[in-house]
């Protein structure tokens, strides 16, 4: 592996809830690598979802580490879906540089009644997944959507990426549960990793011009498609092989699987992100909301105190407020 720029001694590359970037200049090939524990563990936690339902939006989480990390700017990155199935609703917000916090909406009836294992598209259903970038204190915003249709998120993130990014992509997303015995009884905990690599030639016979409205891309994302060759095809092959065992095991840390899928090549990791569970909640927030609201609504939201509760929906906080 070629040298790091990263601080060892600040924040270990086998550590988990990382994001570490990495590149491979003679495939032509730029990523990132993500690894998730304690994290997903006290996001999971507070709110008692079943266990199919923390298995997926776990694996949101993590598809949101990948894409929300890549944002060089002050701003937000949000996961999004809204369909038919079981799962009628996912939500991650990642605000740069580390922060990420997430929701399900469910009905536990029919998420009871599906057969085990129940994959990503009998919970999802039809509907479709959006991806959200808002880009400093100027607000603007850039939003992609894609279509669920019998697919998991991982297949429809790719179907974004060859839609809307028009850059070649590969993705894997692993989750595993780890059932833990004693303390009271058997307990379990989650963890996630996942990898995604995209092409990005320099040289511009590589690349060739397509029609796009300007609009249609994020700021810092090329406006241009790019035609796939053979260095490509081997990065993706190296993706896509990658067992999910190698994505979740905490003795393999992600430098050492970045070498192992790229070492004949070369491959360079730059400084690894941390990752935290951080609700942006608050009650000012909270009274900004309510503020908006006639005064009529407020009267039929009033408890018998005179207060209105509100719980936020991403960390189950309750907050009791007077707008008196």
């Amino acid at each position: 592996m070629a040298e790091s720029s990263t601080n060892l001694d600040a924040l270990p590359l086998s550590a988990d809830d990382i994001v570490l970037p990495f590149r491979v200049e003679a495939l032509d090939t730029r990523g990132r690598a993500v690894r998730l524990g304690s994290v997903l563990d006290s996001i999971l936690a507070r709110h008692d979802y079943p266990r199919v339902v923390e298995r997926l939006l776990a694996e949101a989480i993590t598809l949101t580490a990948l894409m929300g990390s890549s944002l060089k700017f002050e701003g937000r990155f949000q996961l999004q879906t809204k369909s038919d199935g079981p799962v009628s609703m996912l939500v991650v917000d990642f605000m740069t540089p580390s922060d990420i916090r997430a929701y399900a909406s469910f009905d536990a009836g029919r998420v009871g009644t599906l057969p085990r294992p129940a994959g990503d598209a009998s919970l999802l259903g039809s509907g479709y997944l959006g991806f959200t970038i808002e880009q400093g204190a100027q607000q603007t915003r850039y939003q992609g959507i894609v279509a669920l249709d019998g697919q998991g998120l991982e297949a429809a993130a790719m179907q974004y990426f060859k839609q809307s990014e028009q850059i070649p992509s590969a993705i894997r997303i692993a989750v595993a549960e780890e059932q833990l015995a004693g303390g009271g009884g058997a307990r379990h905990r989650w963890r996630a990793g996942g990898i995604l690599a995209q092409f990005l030639p320099t040289a511009p016979e590589r690349m060739r011009q397509a029609d796009l409205d300007p609009g249609d891309a994020p700021a810092g994302v090329p406006r241009h498609e790019i035609a796939e060759d053979d260095a490509w095809i081997e990065a993706r092959s190296f993706v896509e092989t990658t067992e999910d065992i190698e994505l979740v095991d905490p003795e393999l840390g992600l430098d050492r699987l970045l070498y192992r899928l790229f070492n004949e090549r070369g491959v360079a990791v730059s400084n690894p992100m941390l990752l935290r569970d951080q609700c942006r909640c608050s009650e000012e927030r909270i009274h900004e909301m309510l503020r908006q609201f006639k005064a009529e609504d407020l009267a039929e939201m009033r408890e018998e105190d005179g207060l209105i509760g509100i719980t936020c929906e991403f960390c189950a906080r309750r907050y009791r407020l007077s707008l008196g």
